[in-house]
């Protein structure tokens, strides 16, 4: 895996976890480039969120919340 996207993902993961309706972060891909996943409860919850991290996009997907089994 890639080193600046790894930081990047910390990064991210430190700016946005704890905020309202963000329920995770991930590494993923967009338009077959890596990219910076942010998983929200609802759409509200993707406001305010930043557009790019390290240089890496940053895609906010609903997915509601996450129950532990």
């Amino acid at each position: 895996m890639d080193a600046k996207l790894e930081a990047a993902l910390r990064e991210l993961t430190d700016r946005v976890m704890g905020r309202p309706g963000v329920t995770g972060t991930a590494i993923g891909r967009h338009c077959w480039r890596p990219c910076l996943v942010v998983y929200i409860s609802d759409a509200g919850a993707g406001k305010g969120l930043p557009r790019k991290v390290g240089g890496f996009r940053v895609v906010a997907k609903e997915s509601g919340r996450f129950r532990r089994l």
